[in-house]
């Protein structure tokens, strides 16, 4: 290892031995905060971006589709109670093609075209029809579950059957069922959207022939009335533009929060055809007209000729004498045109609406209430000879909720800026302790750093203390002993000491070959002195 790494790993275990037990824990929670810290965001980051694979899945599919990705060894997650299979973002599409080349999902619910796979040749008229009626009914459920904001939907068909002893044949109907995600609701246009998606697929069927029904029990289209809700959604569109165009301009003239209005109106969703035909006389021609036609003739006695007689010979010859033909015929005809008009009323029509507006006291002070109802009359489009109404006065306004819900809504915004303020406070103090700690760990540090230094000092290198005269003593008193300087350690000697060396040799030798040492060593003791 080399020198520089030992030592730096000698500098922090003694650091760390100095510590007391509370910084030995401190620095374990520290520790351990920092590793969970690191895992956890590691997992974070090595987690893939899920996108969902399929959805809207059958049981038997979602198993299938899990049992292949379980095969391939790919990650997948569940929701939507298991009807969504997500799978990582960049295998979405490698996985969808593989799937569809194994024929997963085949729509193993039992619905839509995939029932007559299945079906065997020698199955009787009757399976085949009503084998083809469900069929139908799964296909538009899928089509309709795929709406936005519908979880699911089922649909079934009365089909009417087809016989020859009957003239009439009834019209087919069908009943859908409707359930929505939460928090959602189905719009009029959703409604009457599916209402003719479902007629449209069936032969003879008519949008005022399908039921649909929500899961709250609610008859959002019934057979042979429509859509239910289109009459009280219309209207109230219709009162809600009215009052927004009213509203918008009494806030312009006499200031937010100082009138308010309400719009009543009733619609007619009667759907009704008139035809007219009208019969009047031509301008550039007389009230009656003629034509006459005559025809003349005048004739003589001739020979018939080309005609044979009964025995094939030409019968004789007659002469008769010649005779006169005349004929007159005229046509008296009215001159006069013919005008036919074909008038359809649209369902939607205002038959009447009543406009109530009412104005604070202090605002309509300073206003000509006569010129301002006449204005509001023209922007709400009030039209006498219908029916309409409109009724305008001034009255004390009871603004005591008002200034209760802004003392309410002034006293929560100051609570709520007092509860940020304690939050930013509390989080100030606590990183304040945070660093005062650290700052009292690192002066702990350094001064036990630095007593450790000048306890290695040789005490040999300080100056005498009881010198006479003072000198030193005199400069030092009074000072702390943290004060005292610290001093270099005592230099080494850089030449080694011949002795020391060859007595460091010997003792290795003697380590490494004792045996051969002492018979040295008795070699010597034994052989005189003046013969070494």
């Amino acid at each position: 290892m080399p020198a520089q790494v030992k030592s730096a790993l000698d500098k922090l275990t003694g650091a760390v031995k100095e510590f007391s037990l509370a910084q030995r824990t401190l620095a374990l929670i520290g520790i351990a905060v920092l590793v969970l810290g690191a895992v956890a965001l590691t997992s974070w980051l090595s987690k893939p971006a899920m996108s969902p694979l399929f959805t809207s899945l059958s049981g038997a599919d979602a198993a299938a589709v899990v049992d292949e990705l379980d095969a391939q060894g790919v990650a997948y997650e569940l929701a939507d109670g298991g009807s969504t299979v997500m799978v990582p973002a960049q295998q979405i599409y490698t996985q969808r093609i593989r799937l569809a080349a194994a024929g997963i999902p085949e729509n193993s619910d039992g619905a839509g075209y995939s029932l007559l796979d299945d079906m065997p040749m020698t199955s009787s008229e009757f399976q085949q029809e009503k084998t083809y009626q469900r069929a139908l009914e799964g296909e538009l459920a899928r089509t309709i579950g795929a709406m936005d904001g519908v979880d699911s939907a089922t649909v079934r068909l009365a089909m009417p059957e087809e016989t020859v002893f009957t003239e009439t044949t009834g019209e087919p109907t069908a009943s859908v069922f409707v359930r929505t995600r939460a928090g959602k609701s189905l719009t009029n246009d959703q409604i009457e959207a599916i209402t003719h998606l479902v007629s449209a697929g069936i032969p003879d069927m008519q949008p005022t022939d399908v039921a649909l029904i929500d899961a709250s029990g609610q008859v959002l289209s019934a057979v042979g009335v429509g859509t239910t809700g289109r009459t009280s959604g219309e209207a109230s569109d219709f009162e809600e533009r009215v009052r927004s165009s009213v509203q918008a301009l009494l806030d312009r003239v006499v200031g937010v929060g100082n009138s308010a209005v309400t719009v009543t109106a009733t619609l007619n969703f009667d759907e009704s055809q008139r035809t007219t035909e009208t019969f009047g006389a031509t301008p550039d021609t007389p009230p009656l007209t003629s034509s006459r036609t005559s025809e003349e003739y005048t004739g003589t006695g001739t020979t018939p000729t080309g005609v044979l007689g009964d025995d094939g010979t030409t019968p004789p010859v007659t002469t008769q004498e010649g005779g006169t033909y005349s004929s007159t015929t005229e046509d008296l005809q009215n001159a006069v045109n013919k005008t036919t008009e074909v008038v359809t009323a649209a369902p939607g029509s205002v038959e009447r609406q009543s406009v109530a507006v009412v104005i604070d006291s202090a605002a309509a002070a300073r206003l000509n209430l006569t010129d301002l109802q006449a204005t509001i009359a023209a922007a709400a489009g009030i039209d006498t000879e219908r029916g309409d109404t409109l009724a305008l006065q001034s009255a004390a306004f009871d603004t005591s909720a008002a200034e209760a819900a802004a003392t309410a809504i002034e006293k929560a915004d100051a609570e709520a800026k007092a509860e940020a303020q304690n939050a930013l406070i509390k989080q100030a103090a606590i990183a304040g302790l945070v660093v005062i700690a650290l700052i009292v760990v690192v002066v702990m540090l350094t001064r036990r750093s630095r007593r450790a230094r000048r306890e290695a000092v040789d005490l040999g290198m300080l100056p005498m203390l009881d010198t006479p005269g003072g000198g030193a003593a005199a400069e030092l008193e009074g000072l702390d002993i943290d004060d005292l300087p610290v001093l270099p350690p005592t230099p080494q000697p850089t030449t080694p000491d011949p002795v020391a060396v060859k007595r460091a040799e010997i003792t290795a030798l003697a380590d490494e070959q004792p045996e051969e040492v002492a018979e040295l060593l008795r070699g010597w003791l034994a052989t005189p002195s003046g013969r070494r």
